[in-house]
């Protein structure tokens, strides 16, 4: 197969055998049959994402509206620089899934990444909702797009958006699993060195109600990144002639120079000048994450030394862990929906 053919939209010719449903390269009638999947997995994953709805106005954000005047010039200038690149990413990520459905051919997988595309616009309008309350319409449109002008934000949005662009110009397997791959690293890599700042923010007694949209938002990304490394192992079934030893590599080096960018993007906007976080622990748990996420294909880790969770990360998987049933910080409201199904984050 040397090039994917987009699938047609209306079908009648298409198989109905179960069986022989694949993921790329299939014959789908488009059909949304829920009682007929060729992927077990994939009916946990819709019912836990479904069950994952939430709006984003939900969120009390007075406390943060008091305490955004007063950050600290380093705690101000990298929460805006980190909403900007967050904006960014589920904007592209929303732009994107569609393409990648266009050549899926097993029906139930389009449902995830549909879901998952609602999901990333909930995502930037929290994001909105965030910037809307505790700044004014300038500030806000400066911050947004930030990421056209620092040029540490533009080279981060580049790498993964040249990948995209480039699936879009060559439409083969290979290029599909590329996609899928920095889709895989956007989830499981990118958002992390925001992530920790904002929940750092709040266990330093400011932001509550910021970290609270990021731990929502957090849980999501969890089931995209289950979502993208689900498609990546059927496919190393499917289409083991994609994942040669070459092709490996290239995966490999992928995930290094995200795990390397992260790591630099999180020296650049954090640094060793916001209390409760230094270069050395981003540097070791970001490294972490990249074994985490590279294993989790099945293959080697790629940092020897930095298997476990970092001792000194610890907190971050606390305020992240979308299974506890925990108190907000600022009004009684459990984070876990009680009709969630658990959800571990071993990836």
């Amino acid at each position: 197969m040397t090039q994917l053919l987009k699938k047609p939209l209306f079908n009648p010719e298409g198989d109905t055998d179960v069986l022989l449903r694949r993921m790329i390269g299939g014959n789908t009638t488009n059909l949304n049959d829920f009682n007929n999947m060729r992927y077990g997995w994939v009916s946990d994953w819709y019912r836990q994402a479904m069950n994952n709805f939430w709006i984003p106005e939900e969120i009390n954000l007075s406390q943060d509206v008091k305490d955004y005047p007063n950050l600290l010039p380093q705690e101000r200038s990298a929460y805006d620089k980190i909403l900007s690149f967050l904006v960014f990413l589920d904007s592209i990520q929303t732009a994107n899934l569609p393409c990648i459905g266009e050549y899926i051919t097993a029906n139930e997988i389009n449902l995830c990444l549909s879901i998952q595309a609602f999901q990333e616009c909930v995502h930037s309008q929290s994001y909105s909702y965030m910037l809307d309350s505790i700044c004014s319409p300038v500030e806000r449109n400066d911050i947004l797009y930030q990421w056209k002008t620092d040029e540490h934000l533009l080279q981060r949005n580049t790498f993964i958006g040249n990948l995209y662009n480039e699936f879009q110009k060559n439409k083969t397997p290979f290029h599909l699993l590329k996609v899928m791959m920095a889709n895989y690293i956007l989830e499981g890599i990118y958002f992390y060195s925001g992530f920790m700042f904002f929940y750092n923010l709040s266990r330093n007694g400011k932001m509550p109600g910021s970290a609270q949209e990021i731990r929502y938002i957090n849980r999501d990304e969890n089931t995209h990144l289950w979502l993208f490394r689900n498609m990546i192992l059927e496919l190393q079934k499917e289409e083991p002639e994609l994942f040669t030893e070459d092709t490996i590599q290239i995966l490999k080096e992928m995930m290094m120079e995200g795990v390397r960018q992260e790591i630099a993007w999180g020296h650049y906007v954090i640094g060793d000048q916001i209390a409760g976080l230094t270069k050395e622990m981003i540097t070791e748990y970001i490294q972490y994450l990249g074994n985490l996420r590279f294993t989790s294909l099945g293959f080697d880790p790629i940092y020897p030394g930095f298997e476990k969770e970092p001792e000194s990360m610890r907190w971050v998987s606390q305020y992240s862990n979308a299974n506890m049933v925990k108190t907000d910080f600022f009004e009684a409201k459990s984070t876990a929906y009680a009709k969630s199904t658990a959800l571990i984050d071993d990836l």
